[in-house]
This record gives structure tokens, sequence and C-alpha cells, in this order.
């Protein structure tokens, strides 16, 4: 992902042995600012929080709608990587409402919760308002980089009430970096807050010469009105009712020293408008409906979370953001994934992503950004920190993947949809990046792409598995750079063969016939130097040596995705992830729990990712090992059921699944989370054997399977390239999976059952 999650460092204390500390303060001190990890305060791992999230712009809240002033925590209103507002808390009559429930709409366009008051005491021993007179409710929507809030109270006492209803508010304006722990040394300029009768505008000028401003408006026109507070008195009737609207808007404007304008405070229309765009996106993806309800909520809920999370960018390109609240830009090797992922059920965003990943495509030489002709940016970010240089990660290239998986998504694309136009256009970006896998990718000639990080702050491991100790030996040693990762080397086998499919319906056949003789010896040559004849499975990676990792990691998922190894290796491998020590009933870890690094609590060495089951489903699937691709849906649909989430964080613990027992979160993940979103989609096209066949009209249907306890499948607007789409049902009978053509739209349309 780019970055990496804390650890803290024992330093030893007072009541320790000396042996104790001795052996503390012996351990190495990792340290934030040269790894990027996110910090995880104990104070933020308790919170249940809720997400809204608009382009640039998401919003992250305690159950209650709150979010209180927490320099590590995850809370707050966020623009353009900066913290516009970092502290919104209501009172009433100087005590917080007590919580009854919150729920995020189906949309994921409207946060709702339901409050009380709690005792209010009018001295030491006497109540005059028991817990539960008032409803309370709270809406919260975002539109167009604006925060809108709506409080609306009932009095359901017996008699007149006079209520004092009290905002505190506040913006750090802390930047992305500094909010997951990284250190500053200086900062830049705060200006004096600027109150109006009804609003308040914060400003702060950051080293970049940028300003950002944050205006906070009320409505109707608060009793006072401070820099960080606004007090209501709310006089009620029994069951009468008042509402009242805020609005915190954030923008990158002049600082001025005139009055602030109003805002305007319309939640509804803002509302209306943002459930008016995620419908239109929404429009874009098939149906698809089951006979499991949990299996129809995952689907639902994961729509809902990649739709929220679509950002516009260059050149009128979309791209899925990584994730929510550390990584909501773009990254490449995220932002391909997912769209591979979803690409039957929605191929516009993989349309876009391409184009914005070309727009960004490197152009030259640039060690300080590990960046290098025709390879594909890994990240890009707009904050402060990053504009200055304190990190790297304002337009940065540190991924040794994205330039294979940019290729992948090409030739997958233009297969599924025969959007030749498209095609030609990006044939040049396509040209690159096969020159830097053969120049700049494989340096040394080995036929295996390496990676190896050119600046000192930039990421030392630059494959999805990121942290400093994912890649190691048996033994536990880490592996030292050049790494060649197992893999990379099946996605740039992947790309060779979608790849010369496209140079072929291009003209170019001599293309087509130089990439399959690479993807030819690549093959070869990956069995003859990564497989583990004592293992059943493929080595982790290739360290500077050329010496095999030789530890059962998840990365061998993905070489079975895209064919890279041969029938007989294929099961070994397939049935090797499937094992105790890798599966853990939940799904499978990135690493097995009896290689030396495992920890089932740590980021990459035996947690579980979605999105890493999910290529394992698929590389399951094609070595016809369907009864464990139907472990992994159930493991995934089950885990999003028990971690009451509705759909999949980026990851959670690897700790084994037991009767009684949930699936353990772990305390930093993202979400929503693009990629993990993404993998329910992956997984049932996987079941199912799709694929589109957009050039031909046809969607083939390969040796499809479903569990026992799944009847039924309907998909619904299966786009077959062009504006013609087909609707289809599967049906599991005692002794196969039947299909059924519901409707036809477009007289070519074919389905071709295996």
């Amino acid at each position: 992902m780019g970055e990496r999650r804390a650890r803290a460092a024992n330093q030893g204390s007072t009541g320790r042995s000396r042996a104790a500390k001795a052996a503390s303060e012996a351990q190495p001190v990792l340290k934030v600012g040269a790894d990027y990890y996110v910090l995880a305060s104990s104070v933020a791992a308790y919170r249940a929080t809720r997400t809204l999230a608009e382009g640039e712009t998401f919003a992250v809240f305690e159950l209650g709608g709150d979010f209180a002033e927490s320099p590590l925590g995850s809370c707050g209103l966020f623009h353009r990587d900066a913290r516009h507002l970092s502290r919104i808390e209501m009172r009433i009559a100087a005590k917080p409402a007590v919580v009854l429930n919150s729920y995020l709409s189906a949309d994921n366009a409207e946060l709702f919760v339901n409050l009380t008051n709690p005792d209010l005491y009018r001295d030491a021993e006497t109540v005059w308002l028991p817990r539960g007179s008032v409803q309370i409710e709270r809406s919260w929507a975002l539109s167009a980089a604006s925060l809108f809030g709506r409080v609306r109270l009932r009095n359901f006492s017996r008699f007149a009430i006079l209520l004092e209803i009290k905002f505190l508010f506040g913006a750090d304006f802390a930047d992305l970096f500094e909010v997951r722990g990284v250190k500053r040394k200086r900062r830049g300029k705060f200006f004096d807050p600027v109150v109006a009768q009804d609003s308040v505008r914060l400003c702060y000028r950051g080293r970049d010469n940028q300003t950002r401003t944050t205006l906070i408006s009320f409505a109707p026109t608060p009793d006072e009105l401070q820099s960080g507070s606004a007090l209501f008195s709310i006089s009620l009737d029994p069951e009468q009712s008042a509402v009242l609207d805020l609005r915190v808007g954030c923008s990158w404007e002049a600082v001025s020293a005139a009055p602030p304008r109003r805002n305007i405070l319309d939640i509804d229309g803002a509302l209306n408008q943002r459930r008016t765009e995620l419908a239109d996106r929404r429009a874009a993806w098939a149906r698809i409906t089951t006979s499991s309800a949990p299996l129809n909520a995952l689907i639902e809920r994961s729509i809902a979370d990649l739709t929220t999370i679509v950002s516009l960018g260059q050149n009128g390109g979309t791209f899925f953001m990584a994730g929510i609240p550390w990584f909501a830009t773009l990254f490449g090797r995220d932002s391909i994934l997912t769209a591979l992922s979803v690409l039957p059920f929605n191929p516009e965003i993989a349309s876009g992503t391409l184009q914005m990943l070309a727009a960004l495509q490197g152009t030259r030489v640039d060690d300080t950004r590990d960046e290098q002709p025709g390879k594909i940016i890994h990240e890009m970010r707009l904050g402060e920190m990053s504009a200055v240089g304190e990190v790297p990660f304002a337009r940065y290239y540190g991924s040794v993947d994205s330039t294979p998986l940019f290729l992948w998504l090409l030739g997958s694309y233009v297969e599924a949809t025969a959007d030749i136009e498209l095609a030609e256009q990006l044939w040049p970006a396509a040209e690159r990046a096969l020159e830097w896998i053969k120049n700049f990718g494989d340096r040394d000639g080995d036929g295996f792409v390496e990676y190896y990080r050119k600046t000192s702050r930039g990421l030392a491991n630059q494959g999805w598995k990121d942290s400093f100790d994912a890649i190691s030996h048996a033994d536990g040693q880490l592996a030292r750079a050049p790494i060649a990762l197992a893999e990379v080397q099946g996605y740039v086998f992947a790309a060779y063969r979608t790849i010369a499919q496209l140079a072929q319906r291009l003209g170019r056949p001599n293309v087509a016939a130089e990439l399959l003789e690479r993807a030819g010896a690549l093959q070869e040559n990956f069995v003859r130097h990564f497989w583990i004849d004592g293992r059943g499975t493929v080595a982790l990676a290739l360290d500077c040596d050329k010496r095999p990792c030789q530890v059962v990691a998840s990365n061998a998922g993905h070489c079975l995705a895209v064919g890279l190894l041969d029938p007989g290796r294929a099961a070994a491998t397939a049935e090797r992830l499937l094992f105790p020590e890798m599966f853990s009933g939940w799904g499978v870890r990135t690493l097995a729990r009896n290689e030396r690094r495992y920890n089932p609590m740590s980021y990459h060495n035996g947690s579980v990712w979605p999105h890493d089951n999910a290529f394992a489903a698929a590389g399951l699937a094609r070595a016809g090992e369907h009864k464990g691709v139907h472990q992994i849906l159930e493991g995934l649909v089950q885990a999003a059921v028990h971690l009451k989430t509705g759909s999949l964080p980026e990851l959670f613990c690897g700790l084994p699944r037991q009767p009684g027992l949930e699936p353990v979160p772990y305390p930093v993940a993202c979400q929503p989370q693009a990629w993990s979103a993404a993998s329910i989609f992956l997984v049932l096209s996987s079941m199912l054997g799709l694929q589109v066949a957009g050039r031909e009209r046809q969607i083939n249907v390969i040796s499809p399977s479903m569990p026992e306890w799944l009847d039924w499948i309907k998909i619904e607007n299966l786009k077959t390239g062009g504006d013609e789409s087909v609707s289809v049902a599967f049906e599991r009978t005692e002794h196969a999976v039947g299909i059924e053509v519901l409707e036809k739209r477009g007289a070519s349309v074919d389905i071709k059952f295996n």
C-alpha cells in the first residue's frame, strides 16, 4: 500500500530487571519518519467509526456523530490530505448525548444517528429532565467538498423545557501523514479566526504557500458564537420539535479580513445531489442477486463502498481511491487490481483508470521519486508535507508491480469490451511500459523483474506486501534488495500474454509473437528458480544473491491466478494454500503460521487480506480446486457478517477461526478500502468461470461451481461489448451448475458454456 503500520519499541522502565531492560534496549527502534507507519493509539483502536466519502473529501465520525480532538485519531473532516475539521462535539446542557444507534444509508450517502438526553440535574440530587425525554436525530452528508449536518430535537416530556445545545469545533489542519504519526519540525501559519454573526472562518497557510480554509456556518443564528463554539438556547413545548443546521466548507483560498460569507445550509439539496451522483455510478454496474441474504448484503455494501470512493482525475480519468482514511488518493497498484477484480461487472472504471495512469506514466530517470521512463505511478499526494518534500509521495513511482499490472488491465479490458479506440490511444503507453520491464525492471537480464529503491526516503519493499519485514527467508532473516517477488513475475507473465492478444488485434503480429516468446521463457525460468520441491509451492521471492526465500506465503495464489504454473505444480500449490497453516478458517493468511516471522496481528506476516484471498480463489478455480474457492467465499462472507461492518476491511488478523469467536479486527485497517470491497466480485466471477469476450459478443462460462449453501445467482445487465448486454441465472443442481439466459440486449450476444 505504499506505507506501513507502526510497532511500539520498548524502551525499558524502572520496574524491570536489568536483563529485561538490556534486552529491550537492544531491540531496533523503528522510526516513523523513515518508514511511514500508521501509529495505532489505544484510544483510536477502541473507537468504532462511521465514514462518509466524496472524491478528495471524507469524514470519519465516532458512532454518535462527533469527533473529538485526537492527534493520532483518524476522525475528522479531511480534504486533499489535510484535516479541515479536527473537532466537532455536541453537548446538551454541557453533557454528551446518549448514543442509541447509528448507521449509514444503503448508498453510503448519509450518516444517521439516534441519540437522547442524559439525566439532567437541577442540583446534586434532583433530576429535572430524565434521560430519554428528548429525541435527538443527527444526520450528516458530504457534497461539493462540504460537510452538511442537521440536528432535530423533539420534546417527549409532559412539560416545556429550555435546553442549551452547544457545538465545540476546531481545525488543526494536520497533514494526513501527521495524523498517521510522522513528526514535523516546522509547520505553517495559523491565522486568527474570523467570527461573524452565524459563521466562523478558520485559516492556515502551509509551508507550500497554500491557504487552507474551513468555513463553519449555522442556522438559525446561534445565541452565542465564538471561535471554537456555538451555543443555542432551545425552548420546546411538549411534542414540539426544533431543527439546527450547520455546514463545514473546505477550500484553498486567500486569507481575508472581511467577514466570512454565509454558506448555503441546504442539507436536503446536498443529499439529493450526492444521491443522484451515486445512483448514476451505480447504474454502470451489473446487478447481482443470490439466494443468500448475507452474500447479497456484502455485494450491495461493497458496491456502495466503491461508488463513494471513485474520484475524478486528470484528462477526465476516473479511478478508485485506495482506502480511507490513510490512502484516500490514487495508488497505481490498488486502482488497477480493483478495476481488474470488478471488470466483468463494471468495465467503465477500467477505462478511466487506464487513462489516468497513462497520463501520469514516468518520463525520466528521477531517483528522488524512484521514477523511470515508462513506469506506472505508485502514489500521488496533494498534501502540504508532500508538496514541500517532507515525504516523497507528491508523485512517487516506488512500486515494482504497477507497470505490468497496467498492461494486464489494458489487455483484459480490451478483451472484455472490444474498445479498440482506447487500445490505439494507449498503445504508446503500453510500448513504454514494456520497455520499462525490459530495461529497468530487469536490469541484470536474468529474466525476472526486481525492485531496488533509489531514494533512501522511499519504500524499501515495493510489492503489495511493503512492510519492512514482509520479505524474509525461512530462518527469519530479511531478504536484501534487489528482490524479485513471485507474484510480480506472474503479473509480467499475464501482461505479456494479454498484450500479445491486443497486439494481434491491432495488426502487430511481430510484437505479439515476441511477447508470447517472452512469456514462455519466463514461465520456464520461473519454475526453475522459484519452485520449492520439498514444500509444494513457490518461493516468496529471490533476494539480491538470487537465493530463494523458501517460505510458504499467499503470493503463490497470485501466480496460480495467472496460470504461471503447470497443472501438476498448480495442484500442489492449491493444496498448500488450503492447509491449516495457511487457511485460518476466515481466509488464507499472508504467511503460514509455522514460518519464523509469522504473527497473526502483523500487517503482512500472517494477517488475512480479502483481495489476496480473491486472487487465491481465482487461482484455485483455475487449478480446479472448487471446494477451496467455496471455503474462501464462505470465510469472507461470514467475516463481513461477524465484523459488523457490512463490507470487508483492508485486512483482519489471522488468528484461527473457532466456534463462538469472531474474526479479530486489525486496529488501523482502512474501510472502505477499494480492493477489499472489490474482492467479492473476483471470487464470484472465478467461482462461476465467468469471462466476457467483447469482440465476439460472447459470455464464456468455464467449469462453474457453487457451494451447498448457495442455490442460485442472478446477474443482470452484464455488458458484452458496445451497448449489448445479457442477463443470466446460475442454479445449483445435485451434480452441476446450470445456466439460463433471462434476457438478451443485442442480436449477436452468445453464451458459451464449457
